[in-house]
């Protein structure tokens, strides 16, 4: 009799698991961790094309050394932050974010450093190396939007009725989303004076 009722409350467990969306928790959890890796590496894209675009610079000895150095520990910076697949938290990808930004603002510099000179800006490498580098950008903004869905669609998914209480004892939490800079929600003022 008793083993029965083991084999009925193991055949009920098993039965309230199945309902409870571990499996389906499982496979968004991987889809968060594909999209991060898409992610990963088109900002591994953009930092591989930077050391052509400084050496294609550098051939102009009269190029500001400052922003080349500016740029090449940008990326520095950003190639040593690391975040792990599994641990996406708003502060792991905040930190991410950071060194991404930075070596966003330096390559920034770098451009409109080049409009001082018409000759580099005539360079069939740098306007192929500049093309690459602009379709790059585009490539992440598509990835992070993809990983936000991603991301939202697990996060919603762990936070509804019953899931929510599942999801906490088998170790799903919250991801944490691609945000924007601080400062951006506020439009650059244009004066002509």
């Amino acid at each position: 009799m008793k083993r029965i009722f083991y084999l009925l409350a193991l055949v009920g467990l098993v039965g309230s698991l199945q309902s409870c969306g571990y499996n389906a928790m499982v496979q968004k959890d991987e889809s968060i961790a594909k999209a991060w890796a898409d992610v990963e590496a088109q900002y591994q894209r953009r930092a591989d094309l930077i050391p052509n675009l400084v050496n294609t610079v550098k051939g102009y000895a009269d190029f500001e050394q400052e922003t080349l150095t500016q740029v090449i520990e940008a990326r520095a910076k950003a190639t040593s932050v690391q975040v792990n697949a599994d641990n996406l938290t708003p502060q792991a990808i905040e930190r991410f974010q950071e060194a991404q930004a930075g070596l966003s603002s330096a390559l920034s510099r770098l451009l409109v450093s080049v409009e001082r000179y018409p000759e580099l800006k005539a360079n069939q490498n740098f306007l192929e190396l500049q093309a690459q580098l602009e379709g790059t950008e585009n490539r992440i903004t598509v990835a992070r939007n993809r990983f936000n869905e991603t991301v939202g669609d697990y996060n919603g998914y762990i936070r509804k009725f019953p899931r929510v209480f599942y999801a906490s004892w088998f170790g799903f939490e919250r991801k944490g989303y691609f945000e924007a800079a601080a400062g951006t929600e506020v439009a650059p003022q244009v004066s002509f004076d």
